[in-house]
């Protein structure tokens, strides 16, 4: 009796490990059990045949994995170094894919693969960064734990030890802000909406979509909780924020004499937007800088890794260097003083950005002065667009300041194929050779998630002594296998030729296909507009056409079908406008005719195709955003708040309009389409005219397209689904077909 209730005990632990109440296995090693769990909420089925193991420490993380029997043992120096060999025998072992999004994770194989000969893998870093203030406006601005648990889980598994979490500070903010006098409207005035916190965070607007609601203040105060908590299981260290001087302008009313100015414009936006800067000698500043960190540290604890970044895309009031250092100094010294064991991480993208001031005729003076005025231990700095300019080399190596080597690879969350994966592995082992000891770490600083997720696994596993990644053609085709789910010539080929001739082309701010663009037979006048892709769009299709004969299964298999499709008819759209303008300048209304039918048609199928993939629907990131109101009113002013970002970014007609582009099924119909409808009335009434579609003529329809931009998000029309629709491979064989 004893035994069978010893037996019905564990049966019932194990159908509880296996489901959504799941359970920690039991261990003396919190480090086992993080790892244990992990693999239990990834694949629940096949956990069990999963055993980790601590291994002692040394001077770099590692992993190793063995067989035992049935049993696949995976040993590290700690949860993070076992999660990474949990991935290394499901990618190169099992050859599955787990991506970043939930949805994204292949099938295991009935019979787990031995692992022959024993594996021992050394991280060539000890610091492994992730994320972008931005990505939480593009990306993460409504996820809800559903969400954050996986992705985190994702970021275990490609060993990122350092992630930037700043998810609800505003709810410390606030407490502060009361604190020292300022009302309740005040405060939640002073903050954006939500979607454009991150800007409001780095110190380049207030007050835009505002009020924020308190519901929403209270929402991600308690997801916050659970985001820490779980990166620092799993041995990451959490980046929270803290004091950068930026305060509500009220305060000046409280502190008459303190040292509080108006930043420079920013974007275009309004100057009741511009935001308020406290100067860091001022005795005020520490004060702030305690009463943050001590709530921060009550609410969230700290690891003491602080990200601290005082002038994005913003210009000081002076460029002497002897400025520059005191400014720096201050903000240091009362982070000191707060927490004497902190660590200020800073985003360097200000010497990029702004470099015709920070290295004005060539000289470094300014950045270093800005650099060293704290101790070097102290500091990380992230050299943030690597693949464009790496600041390290413009400055020593950052004078011997721990750095971490970063690619950024989207701008905005832009749906395009970029990433210069032969060009990146070049400047990853140009920094590993040349960047001496100051150089710890690789990182990716992405603005939101893209459509090429493969390139940040790739950046990760460089930081790992992987022998995959050594030879880029076999890496090529290992991914293949990994998200086609098969083995086989054409897949190999496939993904040989998107490396080799897709993949070509760094990633670059305004990204977009012409279709998603204001339509104009002159420059756009959408933000940064960047169409050019460096490739034929014939070899591209031979990529659709060889992936499609290899005829491989699972959701990213599904994915890169409609993803690479999506861009061959965007490019295809190119070519038909090039040939549209030809007959507009011609006079020949006939063609012009046939082209507008073509091109208006077109962006009905892109958009049927774009349905049938998760990532690609407007309506779940309206959904998703819905569902952080309280009541029907926060919902609609959710909602708008999620439509602006995407389409306007601000006020009509704002300078960063179409900025975070997206070929996603709903936008293209209900956006892009109407624009694309209105401009070629108007070429045709041009025409009639015996006139050019410029001048008078040409504002009074950007004035059109403005006011339909605006309409889209202030007033909410069309109503979109939240879940995918459609057979994406029957899709994508029925289009390529030209059926």
């Amino acid at each position: 009796m004893k035994r069978l209730l010893v037996s019905v005990l564990a049966l019932a632990a194990l159908l509880l490990m296996t489901s959504g109440c799941q359970t920690t296995p039991a261990s003396d090693n919190p480090e086992v059990n993080a790892a244990t769990a992990l693999a239990h909420r990834i694949f629940p089925r096949q956990a069990g045949h999963f055993v980790f193991e601590a291994l002692p420490a040394r001077a770099s993380d590692y992993f190793t994995l063995r067989s035992e029997g049935r049993k696949i043992v995976i040993g590290g120096n700690n949860a993070n170094s076992m999660a990474v060999g949990l991935n290394y025998y499901l990618k190169y072992y099992c050859h599955v894919n787990v991506g970043w999004f939930a949805w994204e994770k292949g099938d295991m194989p009935k019979k787990l693969p031995a692992v022959e000969t024993p594996v021992k893998i050394d991280a060539r870093v000890p610091q492994r960064f992730f994320l972008n203030y931005c990505t939480y406006g593009y990306t993460m601005p409504w996820w809800t734990w559903k969400e954050w648990e996986h992705f985190i889980d994702w970021m275990a598994l490609n060993g990122i030890n350092l992630p930037l979490a700043i998810t609800g500070q505003e709810s410390i903010w606030y407490q502060v802000w009361t604190e020292l006098g300022l009302s309740d409207e005040e405060v939640r005035s002073y903050f954006t909406g939500p979607a454009h916190l991150p800007w409001h965070r780095m110190l380049n607007i207030d007050r835009w979509g505002g009020p924020l609601p308190k519901s929403w203040l209270e929402g991600q105060e308690a997801l916050q909780k659970q985001i820490v908590a779980r990166e620092r299981e799993l041995n990451m260290k959490p980046v929270l924020p803290a004091f950068a001087g930026h305060v509500p302008p009220e305060l000046q009313r409280i502190y008459p004499d303190a040292k509080i100015e108006r930043m420079s414009d920013w974007a275009g936006f309004a100057l009741e937007d511009y935001p308020w800067f406290l100067d860091p000698e001022d005795k005020l500043f520490p004060e702030i800088q305690k009463r943050f960190l001590e709530k921060e540290l009550a609410i969230y604890g700290t690891d003491h890794v602080y990200g601290i970044d005082i002038f994005n895309e913003m210009i000081p009031k002076s460029w002497d260097p002897a400025y520059l250092g005191r400014v720096s100094h201050g903000v240091y010294e009362s982070l000191a003083a707060a927490d004497p064991d902190a660590v200020w991480l800073q985003m360097t993208w200000l010497f990029y950005n702004e470099r015709k001031y920070w290295f004005e005729g060539d000289s470094d003076e300014r950045v270093k002065a800005f650099l060293t005025s704290y101790p070097a231990g102290q500091s990380i700095l992230l050299d943030y667009y690597c693949e464009r300019m790496e600041v390290w080399r413009k400055t020593q190596s950052y004078y011997g300041i721990p750095f971490i080597w970063c690619y950024l690879g989207n701008f905005g969350g832009n749906t395009f194929l970029a990433g210069n994966i032969q060009e990146i592995n070049g400047l990853i082992e140009g920094a590993f050779a040349e960047a001496g000891p100051s150089f710890q770490g690789l990182g990716s600083t992405l603005e939101g998630f893209d459509c090429n997720p493969f390139m940040y696994q790739f950046i990760f596993e460089k930081a790992w002594n992987m022998p995959q990644h050594q030879n880029l053609d076999t890496w090529a085709g290992t991914l293949a296998q990994m998200r086609s789910g098969v083995n086989n010539a054409d897949a190999r080929a496939a993904w040989k030729e998107l490396f080799d001739e897709i993949y070509i082309q760094r990633s670059v701010p305004g990204h977009s296909p012409v279709m998603n663009l204001r339509p104009s037979f002159q420059r756009s006048t959408s933000y940064h507009s960047s169409v050019r892709f460096n490739y034929e769009n014939e070899k591209l299709r031979s990529v659709i056409d060889r992936l499609l004969a290899a005829d491989g299964e699972g959701p990213s298999y599904g994915f890169d079908l409609v993803n690479l499709t999506r861009q061959y008819l965007s490019n295809q759209f190119e070519q038909r406008f090039a040939e549209y303008k030809t007959a507009y300048e011609n006079g020949d209304t006939e063609q012009m005719a046939a082209l507008k039918e073509e091109m208006l048609a077109g962006f009905d199928t892109l958009d049927e195709l774009l349905a049938s993939q998760d990532y690609f629907l407007v309506g779940k990131w309206i959904a998703d955003a819905r569902s952080w109101g309280a009541t029907p009113e926060e919902a609609d002013y959710f909602e708008s708040n999620a439509r602006n970002l995407l389409t306007s970014w601000g006020d009509r007609g704002n300078l960063l309009t179409d900025y975070a582009d997206r070929s996603w099924a709903g936008l293209v119909k209900t956006y892009y389409k109407p624009r694309w409808e209105m401009f070629f009335e108007a070429a045709d009434e041009a025409v009639a005219a015996g006139e050019k579609l410029e001048g008078e003529r040409f504002d009074t329809l950007l004035e059109a397209m403005k006011d339909h931009e605006y309409n889209w998000w202030a007033e909410r029309p069309g109503s979109f689904p939240s879940k995918p629709q459609g057979d994406p491979i029957a899709l994508v064989r029925r289009i390529m077909s030209g059926k």
